[in-house]
């Protein structure tokens, strides 16, 4: 080592380094230097360990590192709900089973107990950073803190009373105080949440884009998710639920879309246009009958795509290496095309297209000098992942995310050899057990 090498906290060597940019890029034998919780640099391992003398170093020989997968749709309280009501319509499992549940138990606990239990099952996926949509925002963003994982927190907004607000006006005033509190979190920011067409008036969406303009935020919606939703929409306004927002201002590169299954291709063209990003949760549609997302034409299109697995009660679970490898193979057969999201573009849909949705994309979504360290190293040495030709396809198409061996958020090692280093494994599963006993009794 060179004596006059440059000290920095960690030096990961890799066998192969997914960079996403330039889109496609597998780097082999290299090495990301990071430093007070910022990637220094990626290059060569033989060029790192001559110019960087690191206080800790990590050999990764038979692992790829990649930037932290963007889940960018959650309701990770719900993690709690796992499996409740399933086999069900989407309105039917909202109505009649999910909401009257969440009605009766729906509080803090719930919502720090749900959360912790969901940033565990994330980061032994390769997690990092998740949009967070629930009630009860303040709650969220104080344990996404405390754990140190990355998250955006909407900001809920729907015209019904619940235990967070009595009512429009106190969603309002709750949402704007998080919002501040929340400027200048170096882990937690905000997003507006209002549900969904169905659930908000026109006044509380005009309310919500004169501020989502006025303090620079995300708007986090679900939209075009059910046929039903569409033609109720129709019946109700004269106008499909993207005319209706259209109408109102909020298309534009704010806007988070979430779901987006039932689209003509003038909605593709518009959103295209307007800058919106589409989260596309494969999962959670299919399991609910919602449809198909175009996710090909969307992208081909170039609307900025990302992946989100929804809750826990309709997917079951938080596994971004199975929503990508669903998004990548629904895609085609809605698209009738094999080449519709290649292994790449699905890998760029679950990081950079994560944190470009979320306004997150100079941060976080690649391994890029300047950006936070948020990374995973993923073993490829398992019988599953043998032989290996290409690494890309073989993460998308073939990884389980048990193979994920450590992450690091903010170059902090959350996850090493398997192991969470931060939460207490038994105890965020001795709550699960004690909140499943709760709810069974109701």
């Amino acid at each position: 080592m060179n004596a006059a090498a440059s000290s920095v906290d960690l030096l990961l060597s890799a066998r192969w380094v997914l960079p996403v940019v330039p889109h496609a890029a597998v780097l082999e034998e290299h090495a990301v230097v990071v430093h007070e919780g910022a990637i220094v640099a990626v290059l060569p391992q033989a060029e790192a360990r001559a110019r960087y003398a690191p206080a800790q170093q990590v050999e990764l020989d038979e692992h790829v590192l990649l930037p932290g997968l963007v889940n960018a749709h959650t309701h990770n309280p719900m993690t709690l709900l796992r499996g409740l009501a399933d086999d069900l319509p989407l309105m039917t499992w909202l109505h009649d089973h999910i909401w009257p549940v969440e009605a009766r138990v729906i509080g803090p606990e719930f919502v720090r107990d749900g959360i912790e239990l969901a940033i565990a099952e994330m980061l032994r996926g390769g997690t990092t950073c998740a949009n967070e949509n629930y009630f009860f925002p303040d709650v969220a963003a104080a344990t996404y803190r405390a754990h140190g994982f990355r998250a955006v927190v909407g900001l809920p907004i729907i015209e019904f009373p619940s235990a967070w607000a009595r009512d429009t006006d106190e969603y309002f005033a709750r949402a704007c105080a998080l919002a501040d509190a929340l400027r200048d979190d170096a882990l937690v920011s905000a997003a507006f949440a209002p549900h969904a067409p169905y659930t908000v008036s026109d006044a509380s969406f005009g309310r919500v884009r004169l501020l989502a303009d006025q303090l620079d935020l995300p708007v986090h919606l679900h939209l075009h998710e059910t046929a039903q939703e569409v033609s109720d929409s129709l019946r109700e306004h004269g106008q499909r639920p993207l005319a209706r927002l259209a109408g109102m201002g909020l298309l534009n590169d704010r806007l988070i879309a979430v779901h987006m299954t039932q689209l003509t291709g003038a909605e593709i063209a518009q959103c295209a246009q307007a800058g919106v990003s589409v989260v596309h949760c494969p999962e959670s549609n299919l399991k609910l009958a919602s449809g198909f997302c175009p996710a090909e034409a969307l992208r081909r299109a170039g609307v900025n795509l990302a992946l989100g697995t929804d809750g826990c009660a309709s997917n079951n679970d938080l596994d971004m290496f199975g929503e990508m490898r669903t998004a990548a193979l629904l895609a085609k057969g809605v698209a009738g095309d094999a080449r519709a999201m290649d292994a790449a573009s699905t890998l760029h849909a679950a990081t950079l297209g994560g944190a470009r949705a979320l306004g997150l994309e100079s941060r976080i979504g690649s391994i890029e000098p300047g950006k936070r360290a948020d990374l995973i190293a993923v073993r490829m040495d398992a019988i599953e992942t043998q032989p290996l030709y290409q690494v890309i396809s073989q993460l998308v198409y073939s990884t389980p995310r048990g193979q994920v061996s450590d992450v690091w958020i903010e170059g902090r090692a959350l996850l090493r050899a398997g192991d969470l280093t931060a939460l207490d494994h038994d105890a965020v599963i001795r709550r699960a057990r004690q909140w499943r006993q709760r709810v069974a009794a109701i």
